[in-house]
């Protein structure tokens, strides 16, 4: 029989959907994509056994009550849940479960949050000292509750306390969250055959933003425009200057210029710029590649370009944004 890697996901009322069935069903084509050898064996545990109703209305069963999980966990997941009030969404931080959890994550040998998640995991005083994200939209939340925290809104997920404490980004973040726990149970080759059942474009890492650069800026009022950065992410390594930039918008480099601006906020030259030092961001977390391979495969051209780059749009250099971004199991 495999070895049982056992997964304690937290459910309670108005838990969000996603963050307790994404990552169960990771961990369920891992073991698929392995002929169960990957071992993970999933419970959900509610302050009582029976039925939760999530955020979004739909039903989940919790097999345990959080009285009922005793022994060891392998890894211990924990989602959140927000109230939206006039001011914005706001991470509620359940004091039953937060008793909890002070009682289960220290017999855990890994404890991971889930979006507003780490809200929780603040109250329970396990990111004291440490670094944390969470969902962008309550990170000013988790930093003014928890001046202890030191809150990074930006990443996808940060991996800390030598991989024993994760804590990720909001929602569909909790999928890469769960493929960066299996590949660092499993190796990277089983972690990408379960994002090839997802369908999912890309593996992201954990030092990557929680928004890619189109994503980053509202959408234009000019659909050309919109199509425009398509077309740029997709040709990166190509000749993206203003010129050419304004030649296929059939418009004067002045005026394109111009309506670029208008419609971005940035200038077209710093727009392909932060595009492609977000592609060299992707390699040095996945990739052992040299820097002037890396800078080559981006557009920025040499090693000392892209290290201007990256000083002007993060205030680091590319070594040192690999050695703390790359995951273990790169």
């Amino acid at each position: 029989m495999p070895l049982k890697h056992r997964v304690v996901i937290a459910v309670f009322p108005d838990v969000d959907l996603l963050d307790v069935t994404g990552p169960a069903e990771v961990f369920a084509l891992a073991n698929r994509e392995t002929s169960g050898r990957a071992g993970y064996e999933v419970k959900l545990a509610g302050p009582s056994a029976g039925e939760v109703r999530t955020s979004a209305g739909v039903r989940v069963v919790a097999d345990l009550g959080f009285d009922e999980v005793d022994g060891q966990v392998d890894t211990l997941l924990v989602p959140g849940a927000v109230d939206f009030t006039e001011a914005g969404p706001v991470a509620r931080v359940d004091p039953d479960i937060v008793a909890w959890l002070e009682r289960t994550a220290p017999r855990s040998r890994r404890v991971a949050s889930v979006c507003v998640g780490a809200h929780l995991l603040a109250a329970a005083g396990l990111l004291d000292g440490r670094t944390a994200t969470t969902h962008w939209s309550t990170a000013a939340q988790l930093a003014a509750d928890h001046p202890a925290v030191t809150v990074d809104p930006d990443p996808i997920f940060v991996r800390t306390d030598r991989g024993r404490l994760w804590t990720g980004a909001g929602i569909s973040a909790c999928l890469d969250l769960s493929l960066a726990l299996v590949a660092e149970d499993l190796g990277e080759k089983a972690a990408l055959a379960v994002a090839r059942q997802l369908v999912m474009y890309l593996k992201r890492q954990g030092g990557q933003s929680q928004f890619s650069v189109p994503l980053s800026r509202p959408a234009a009022a000019r659909r050309d425009i919109d199509e425009l950065r398509v077309w740029i992410a997709d040709h990166l390594d190509e000749d993206l200057s203003a010129e050419v930039l304004a030649a296929r918008m059939c418009l004067s480099e002045r005026h394109f210029a111009r309506v670029f601006k208008q419609e971005t906020g940035q200038s077209p030259a710093a727009y392909v710029e932060a595009a492609r030092v977000e592609t060299a961001r992707r390699l040095l977390e996945t990739t052992d590649d040299a820097l002037d391979r890396i800078a080559a495969a981006a557009g920025l051209g040499s090693a000392e370009t892209l290290h201007r780059a990256f000083k002007r749009q993060l205030a680091t250099t590319p070594a040192g944004y690999r050695r703390r971004f790359r995951t273990s199991s790169t």
